[in-house]
């Protein structure tokens, strides 16, 4: 019966921030400045923290533990995301004002598909033992396939998804506004903030795949499970609009996150096979944040000559679904070039009337 007033509460104090960021805080439409950003990004922070805190009075040091170093890893893995992002609203040339709308339905839809993913992952783990090491191997499989991909250029141009899309449905040439969809002579047709929107939705479903047995490899208790996780993607939208100005900087960022997926798969494995917490929690704990902190010090010293002047979208890389890999950018990141041509890549849509 706790359990499900847990679950409930949980879930009624996540809907009341969402309902006071979209009815209140963002109810007009406006890009989010900086402080702004920072502002809800401490607040969110703050909010995980006693949460974690009372998560570590009320179910246990261990179950405590086990939250902070979910928390850490998703919001770890939350910045790839950004990385992406970035790429997907320069590509469509997104004005600042309708990149918070695309995110806050792009990260609602997140949730429920987290959500979904984790029930059936620990339903799956709790009947099938054997599962876990498949999840062991996958996390290091995907930390070995981030390094890989660290540099390459994904070609947004053409991006099989977003082809698709318009091969099968009416697309307008040009942003509409805030809008999803327009109706034109009678006839209903997405926008390409519509496409952005799918494209934010479809990246995070993917990296969830990747980021979720991160968190089964520290517990597989559904609760902490999803708990950490909502506590990262709520304060994704923040993250992104602090952090969009200076991304470029932490392109080391994502070799300590290759090798944390690598760790805590190694710790999955290692665990099951023995039987027994071989590499405890707060050991796992304590790598997470070296192998992060020291990336990001890294990060922040080997791009310190950087241009101050904002980043091109040209100066990112990593792995966009539904792209192409493009040529390899090296093992240094970018200068920043020449900003790129406004627009979205396609000169006409070519959806069906």
């Amino acid at each position: 019966m706790n359990q499900i007033w847990m679950w409930l509460g949980f879930n009624l104090f996540v809907l009341a921030l969402l309902a006071l960021d979209l009815g209140v805080l963002h109810r007009k439409e406006h890009a989010v400045g900086i402080r702004e950003a920072l502002l809800l990004s401490l607040g969110y922070f703050i909010l995980a923290l006693l949460f974690g805190a009372g998560v570590y009075h009320f179910l246990g040091a261990n179950a405590g533990y086990e939250f902070f170093t979910g928390y850490l890893i998703e919001k770890s893995l939350s910045i790839d995301n950004i990385f992406v992002f970035v790429l997907i609203f320069s590509f469509f040339a997104v004005p600042a004002q309708y990149q918070h709308r695309v995110l806050f339905w792009g990260i609602l839809g997140a949730l429920v598909m987290r959500a979904v993913l984790i029930l059936v992952g620990a339903a799956i783990i709790q009947a099938f033992h054997w599962v876990i090491y498949v999840f062991g191997a996958f996390l290091v499989f995907t930390g070995i396939k981030m390094l890989i991909t660290i540099n390459a250029k994904p070609d947004l141009q053409n991006n099989r998804l977003v082809l698709l899309l318009r091969r099968h449905f009416r697309v307008t040439d040009d942003l509409v506004g805030k809008r999803f969809f327009v109706r034109r002579d009678g006839l209903l047709y997405m926008t390409p903030l519509m496409l952005v929107l799918i494209l934010v939705e479809v990246t995070d479903l993917v990296f969830a795949v990747d980021s979720i047995p991160a968190i089964f490899a520290i517990t597989t208790d559904p609760f902490i499970v999803y708990t950490s996780n909502v506590f990262a993607i709520l304060g994704l939208r923040a993250l992104y609009f602090a952090l969009v100005g200076i991304i470029h900087r932490f392109h080391y960022l994502k070799y300590g996150l290759s090798l944390v997926l690598m760790v805590v798969g190694a710790k999955m494995l290692l665990n099951a096979f023995f039987g027994a917490k071989v590499i405890p929690t707060e050991v796992a704990l304590l790598i997470t944040a070296l192998l992060i902190g020291g990336s990001m010090l890294v990060s922040v010293i080997k791009t310190r000559r950087v241009p101050k002047d904002g980043a091109s979208s040209k100066a990112l890389h990593g792995w966009v679904p539904g792209s192409p890999g493009g040529e390899s950018a090296g093992s240094e990141p970018p200068g920043l070039p020449d900003r790129e041509k406004k627009g979205h890549g396609f000169a006409k849509a070519d959806g069906r009337s």
